[in-house]
């Protein structure tokens, strides 16, 4: 190579050095591409994730699913029929924005309130439901969740029905003062009828159940039922602690803390529900019904 032909090989190297880089194309990553389990940390696809009814798949973690997702998961397709589905709070205290806020999550949520009740069949068997729905204000309990949850006792007592209420709240709701107080009274007043009737009730505890909620009707049920590695208790650890002046276990308020203390009789996860549902609703001598249900499906 003559010696004018090396010089311009470098001159051009040295001009392709000198270019701006090129830069990397922008990639658009869709929302909610990835879920983060709360407990152990680990992130996997969202679609695997929904594929496996939203269970963390390293711990057995059971997620915080929404009254659609339950009721899709549990009963009989099409057999859904809800109870007073247009009761809406009002601001008996006259709590500042409370209304506002109200709106807003009845727009996001698609629901009047955190819980849904209504008529419906699992695996043939009829029975009584309710769901709370944490989205909706952590599911905590007002005047209206406590009158539904009272309204669909009355209605399993009148019609000899077994009740199964799926809790999951952060408690009474400050919003409404004392009168949300007192529909832990009316909830158990409401639970011990139907139970004087003869008839069954089933808890399942999930994520999380907590404060009055607890110590009301969740906790009142003739067979507790709790989600794996839930959150069950009725004031904070922290609470606890500074109160008898004690280090709490690890494990302290989980499902298997109770379960292992006597105040959940089994854990269930949730791929098993609607069977371990419909044998504890055969084994206590209900019967199941072909009919159709009354009412629209929902």
């Amino acid at each position: 190579m003559a010696l004018e032909d090396l010089f311009k090989v470098v001159k051009d190297r040295l001009k392709d050095e000198k270019k701006p880089e090129k830069k990397a194309e922008s990639v658009e990553i869709p929302k909610n591409l990835l879920f983060k389990c709360p407990r152990c940390n680990t992130v996997v696809y969202r679609e695997e994730f929904e594929k496996n009814k939203q269970v963390c798949m390293a711990c057995n973690y059971h997620a915080r699913i929404s009254h659609r997702d339950r009721l899709e998961m549990t009963i009989d397709k099409g057999s859904f029929r809800e109870f007073d589905a247009g009761m809406t709070s009002l601001n008996p205290i006259d709590f500042p924005e409370y209304e506002e806020k109200l709106a807003a999550l009845k727009e996001k949520c698609g629901m009047n309130e955190a819980i849904v009740t209504g008529l419906c069949r699992i695996r043939g068997y009829e029975a009584v439901i309710g769901i709370m729905d944490s989205n909706f204000m952590m599911a905590s309990m007002g005047s209206v969740v406590g009158e539904k949850i009272t309204r669909a006792f009355e209605y399993a007592t009148e019609h000899k029905l077994p009740v199964i209420m799926f809790t999951a709240s952060g408690g009474a709701r400050m919003q409404e003062g004392i009168v949300s107080l007192m529909q832990m009274a009316k909830t158990s007043g409401a639970v011990a009828r139907h139970g004087e009737a003869g008839q069954l009730y089933i808890t399942v505890m999930t994520d999380p159940t907590t404060g009055g909620v607890t110590a009301s009707f969740a906790s009142l049920g003739d067979v507790i039922i709790a989600e794996p590695k839930v959150l069950i208790g009725f004031a904070g650890r922290r609470v606890i602690q500074d109160t008898i002046r004690q280090q709490l276990p690890d494990d302290f308020q989980s499902a298997e803390f109770l379960l292992e203390n006597g105040f959940v009789d089994m854990i269930v996860e949730r791929k098993k529900m609607r069977s371990t549902l419909s044998k504890l609703m055969m084994m206590h001598n209900y019967k199941k019904t072909e009919e159709q249900l009354p009412g629209k499906d929902g």
